[in-house]
Parts: structure tokens; sequence; C-alpha cells
């Protein structure tokens, strides 16, 4: 009897950190959303009339991450909140992408989403954000999108 519970327990246990390790989150950088060979810089089209178009809106996505929790670094650009609480942002890999110049190629911008919204204290300052990231693109009125995030938590980076 003793060894079927020890038997048991030894299940539980294994099956438990498992799952532990299974909800720990993939640390993903802007590379590793760039498909092999494609040139975020490259554009396709300059405009010169000083206008904030986005220089690749329809940038090919990496779909190795969809569906996984990851938890990717970058600056907050606003879209949905209040004073307190942000509950939707574009998350973008430098300072000032989409507000002071162009956006930068749509797969490397992610639309995040938090339902019941999250603190964002300093714009300026970079921030890990971990959740489900999708290949679904968005678009707005200021940038399209590659992929959204559905948020769990964000964390100083």
């Amino acid at each position: 009897m003793k060894a079927f519970v020890y038997s048991c327990l030894l299940t539980v246990l294994l099956f438990s950190s498992n799952v532990v390790l299974a909800a720990e989150p993939v640390e993903v950088y802007w590379e590793d959303l760039v498909p092999e060979g494609f040139n975020p810089l490259q554009a396709p089209s300059v405009n010169h009339d000083g206008s904030m178009t986005q220089l690749q809106p329809n940038a090919p996505v990496v779909s190795r991450y969809d569906g996984q929790v990851v938890k990717i670094p970058g600056f907050v650009v606003p879209l949905e909140g209040t004073a307190e609480l942000t509950t939707e942002f574009l998350l973008v890999p430098y300072f000032g992408a989409c507000i002071h110049v162009p956006p930068p190629p749509s797969n490397q911008i992610v639309y995040v989403k938090f339902e019941q919204g999250v603190p964002i204290e300093n714009l300026s300052d970079a921030i890990w954000v971990t959740g489900v990231l999708t290949t679904d693109g968005w678009s707005g009125e200021i940038a399209s999108v590659g992929y959204r995030l559905q948020g769990q938590t964000v964390a100083p980076f």
C-alpha cells in the first residue's frame, strides 16, 4: 500500500513540475519576429512629404511563437485606458516609434491588450510584457501590426 501511495505521489509531483515548466514564458526578442532574409530597414517606397508613413505595413511574420506564452521587451505606445491603467497599447522595439518617427515594419510591432489594464509609469522606460502571442494582425490609425499579445503581466526591463 505504501508503495502505491508513493508511486501516486511521485506521479503527481512529476506531472505538476511539467505543468510549471510548460507555463514558463519563452523570451522573445525583436529579431526573433523577423523571417530569415527579411530586411526591416528596406523600404519599398519613400515618402518625402514629412508624413509618418509606415515603411512596411505588410511585413511577413514568424509563426514559430504563434499561440505560445512569451516574454518580450519593448516600449509602450498607449492606445486605450485611463490615467492610471492602460488597457491597449503597441509594443515597439525602440522609444519614439510611431510617435516621433515613422512606425517600423508591421512585424516589429505587437498590439497588446490587457482586459483589466496595467499601470505604465513612464513611457520612456523599457518593459517586459508577458502573454500569449499570435500572428493575428491588427490595424489602427497609427500603424499596421503583425502580432497580437493577450497580456498577462508587465515588469521593468
